[in-house]
């Protein structure tokens, strides 16, 4: 499979290439030339199969030509240690679970998956440097996901005082192969970094480098694996999905899996007060702007990456994204009152952005329609935000309390790209 630049400027790539650079010459993300419709036999009878046998479906479609069978198995097998319940909320309302991983929360397969499938092409070639921006559970999942593999080295940039204290233990206290970079800005500042690294030739001269955010094909299209578990578990007709939404990774792998055939009717993407993608909806054209803090910080994100990638899906066609998606947007108020009546009225404790999945599509329901959202992560790693909003206490489950107990190491950094070469260099 060849994977080609959404900017056009840059050479195609083969998927080792994409895996391991990150991010094309030109800027533009890696695309896969081609994506494979599935037989409507494997569609139709999804639920028969495992997550696991399901996925291994999907995953040979993008990556089957790349990577020899028993390696491509072993991978997804060891990426796919858990599972991702859909649960019914209240009637056609589903919450389809994304954080029963090692960090709870729905980064962890395309971490896991894209640690496995970086070891497969580089081992043993010498070490190689991930960049990593976060606003939250990109980070921890990356940092847990590449944790003790050897001849990765892994660095994590994220915002200072923008994240929350659960999310920020679980990267900053692991050390060993794993360093954290408090960055004195905001998640773009960290993100632009990254990006202003892979265009250094000084710095790419010194160092291997390559990305474990969304932008990487490795980090983005494993999270198809998610819908099609969705859809296999429910069984239903006219199924809407709806995804909290902040890089737009997540939501485009979702897309990919409709142009794989998967029966999905519309989308919804989800928005907290950051509403860049809300906005084109309204009026096609795509304005970024630095973002805002929310509680619901993981979609703090003024200008996704991943808009690149939908916008060449859809032939830079404003028309077609909006026949497909539809999207909402919450401030903090909205986002808290959805959680606190959510739990009153069904006991389902959501999380800040699973918040903004349930309330968009219980509001962007139709009759005749069933829908699911993805619960993007544990509502105890906002512990201190849910508890205040619904007066009830939030247990912490055994995994993330051990992450509480470590010790935080940590550098901190100005928002500017010299002092952050310098570091890296040094």
């Amino acid at each position: 499979m060849k994977y080609y630049s959404t900017n056009g400027k840059a050479p195609v790539a083969d998927l080792r290439k994409a895996v391991v650079k990150g991010l094309a010459e030109d800027r533009g993300l890696y695309m896969p030339e081609r994506i494979e419709r599935l037989p409507e036999e494997f569609i139709s009878t999804m639920g028969s199969r495992s997550f696991a046998e399901n996925s291994l479906r999907v995953a040979e479609a993008f990556f089957g030509e790349d990577v020899p069978a028993a390696g491509l198995r072993r991978i997804v097998e060891e990426t796919l240690s858990f599972d991702c319940p859909l649960r019914e909320v209240e009637p056609g309302i589903y919450a389809l679970e994304l954080f029963h991983g090692p960090t709870l929360a729905f980064k962890d397969v395309g971490a896991r998956f894209m640690a496995r499938l970086l070891r497969h092409f580089t081992g043993g070639e010498g070490e190689i440097n991930v960049l990593v921006a976060t606003s939250g559970d990109t980070g921890s999942a990356v940092a847990n996901g590449f944790l003790g593999v050897e001849g990765i080295r892994v660095f994590v940039l994220y915002p200072k005082g923008k994240v929350s204290p659960i999310q920020e233990c679980q990267f900053t206290t692991l050390g060993r192969n794993i360093t954290a970079l408090e960055i004195d800005g905001t998640f773009d500042d960290c993100q632009a970094l990254v990006k202003a690294a892979f265009m250094d030739p000084e710095l790419n001269a010194s160092m291997r480098l390559t990305s474990a955010n969304s932008i990487n094909v490795a980090r983005f299209l494993p999270q198809a694996f998610y819908y099609f578990e969705a859809l296999a578990r429910l069984q239903a007709d006219n199924v809407v999905c709806c995804v909290p939404s902040g890089n737009f990774g997540n939501i485009c792998a979702a897309l990919f899996g409709k142009r794989m055939g998967l029966p999905v009717k519309r989308f919804i993407a989800a928005n907290n007060a950051n509403s860049v993608f809300y906005e084109f909806l309204q009026t096609g054209e795509y304005r970024p702007r630095p973002s805002v803090q929310t509680i619901a910080n993981a979609m703090d994100v003024g200008d996704p990456s991943n808009f690149a990638r939908i916008w060449d899906l859809y032939g830079h066609n404003p028309e077609a994204i909006r026949a497909d998606i539809s999207g909402a947007t919450y401030p903090d108020a909205q986002i808290a009152a959805t959680i606190r009546d959510c739990f009153a009225r069904t006991g389902y404790l959501l999380d800040p952005h699973g918040a903004c999945g349930y309330r968009a599509l219980k509001e962007g329901l139709r009759p005749g329609e069933t829908g699911f959202f993805c619960e993007t992560a544990h509502p105890a790693k906002f512990k201190d935000t849910v508890e205040a909003i619904t007066g009830s206490p939030v247990a912490i489950p055994a995994r993330l309390a051990a992450f509480m107990q470590g010790e935080k190491k940590s550098v901190s950094l100005p928002a500017e790209f010299k002092s952050f070469k310098e570091f890296l260099i040094s």
